[in-house]
């Protein structure tokens, strides 16, 4: 198909929308990215309300990254990115339990959402075909019946404008969980899209501040949240010798205020990290989010789709924020979008839905296995997800005494292997084996609390 289709539409300009953008280029003579916020300034723009708060490119997302935009490891380090070495550099806790790596496992890439955001806009914006229609809202899908959608009606933002029609052969929804497509084709007259929805009901507060010289934190440290307590913490090392700080916890909303956001920070914090964060120099307001629920729209299910359209990103599948999935997640739909529009333009629209729901399992049930290991998060837990959260808790243990289970865990959770490699015997023998009298499988829970 490349190179024989004439024009394609991307409706939201954010990471996925640009990942999608990256994917059409070649594919189709002309690439549109329409998207209603008019400019970017490198700051958080109002179309990504999570832009304020700590991002992390999870080491899959980071590959794809690379291969699609090479040098950009490069031109984002050279612009004030963070390099770091996970094993020497990083500190998580997981579960209750401190996990222990090895130096030069890989190597990670850290800046806020808004600087990786718009150097990969600037790579996108330089590919041949492609550009931007800023300034608008998407009012609704063009279609020659419901056999086809042919395109998207917009509206510009400046007052007293008329609508306008951009016609395409293909369009992609990368608007975000405020996407529309779901209703558009119920009202064309298609059945229903089949949904999953987990409430989580999960608040975060953030902050940039920049740490006193002395302070000895590493680059990251990252406290999940666990049973009993279902609160989380990231701080992590961003361009321009800053510190970003998100706090974040099912069911509750962390405090916007001074006092209640260092109080907050200090039920999670290692001592010596608080007392860095205490320390610190504020570098700007504190800001809060709300995310309500893991989402998944099952298009795949769904027996008659228009062609010409497919969804990616939120818009297809969204997940709670505090696993760090979403960019991530995006990259692997738009290598799964680039592998379909290889294979040609018949039956473009349901081979990409069944090919990306494929690419979404594990992501998707790691993600809401963990919400499910909280006892306050509701919803059905099968046997299968029993049994899983009992293991992941056991290979957090070990993890927190050898490094060789520490490191498959962190590929599983990176997206570079599946989960079944929790499975293989070396893991799992670990993994089950009791622990001696000279070691406690919950150590990590007592080592929570110390310095880092």
């Amino acid at each position: 198909m490349r190179g024989n289709a004439e024009h394609a539409v991307v409706l939201g300009a954010g990471m996925a929308g640009l990942l999608a953008a990256r994917a059409l280029a070649g594919a189709y003579e002309r690439v549109t990215v329409v998207e209603r916020d008019e400019t970017w300034t490198g700051r958080a723009r109002k179309g990504v309300p999570q832009g304020r708060h700590a991002h992390i490119l999870l080491p899959r997302g980071q590959q794809i990254l690379e291969k699609f935009f090479p040098g950009v490891e490069r031109e984002l380090i050279g612009g004030g990115a963070v390099v770091a070495d996970p094993g020497v550099d990083h500190h998580f806790v997981m579960g209750g339990h401190r996990l222990v790596r090895r130096a030069g496992a890989e190597r990670a890439i850290q800046t806020t959402r808004p600087f990786l955001e718009g150097v990969v806009r600037e790579r996108v914006a330089a590919l041949p075909g492609v550009r931007f229609a800023c300034g608008r809202d998407v009012v609704g899908l063009l279609t020659d019946g419901p056999g086809r959608v042919t395109g998207v009606q917009v509206m510009p933002r400046n007052v007293g404008a008329a609508a306008e029609e951009i016609r395409a052969d293909l369009v992609v929804d990368a608007m975000g969980r405020g996407g529309r497509t779901r209703y558009w084709l119920e009202r064309l007259g298609h059945e229903s899209v089949p949904k999953e929805e987990i409430d989580v009901a999960v608040g975060y507060a953030s902050r940039p501040m920049r740490l006193a010289l002395d302070a000895r934190i590493g680059k990251a440290v990252v406290v999940g949240p666990r049973p009993g307590r279902p609160k989380g913490m990231a701080m992590v090392a961003v361009e321009g010798d800053r510190y970003l700080l998100t706090v974040a916890g099912l069911d509750c909303r962390p405090p916007a205020d001074e006092d209640g956001f260092l109080a907050f920070a200090r039920e999670l914090a290692p001592p010596e990290v608080f007392e860095a964060i205490r320390a610190a120099e504020p570098l700007g307001d504190i800001a809060t989010h709300r995310y309500s629920s893991d989402l998944r729209n099952h298009y795949e299910r769904v027996r008659s789709l228009p062609e010409g359209l497919v969804v990616t990103g939120d818009a297809l599948c969204s997940f709670n924020p505090i696993y760090a999935q979403g960019m991530t997640v995006a990259c692997l739909e738009a290598e799964v979008l680039c592998r379909c529009l290889d294979a040609g333009p018949r039956g473009l629209t349901r081979r990409y839905f069944r090919a990306v729901a494929k690419a979404l399992n594990d992501p998707w049930r790691m993600a809401v296995a963990a919400d499910l290991s909280m006892p306050e998060v509701e919803g059905r837990r099968g046997p299968a997800v029993k049994v899983m959260n009992a293991y992941v808790d056991r290979v957090q243990a070990a993890a927190s005494r050898d490094a060789d289970v520490a490191e498959q865990f962190f590929r599983v959770v990176g997206l570079l292997d599946p989960p079944a490699a929790l499975m293989r015997p070396s893991i799992l023998v670990r993994a089950l084996a009791p622990v001696g009298r000279g070691g406690d499988s919950r150590a990590g829970v007592r080592e929570e609390r110390a310095a880092v």
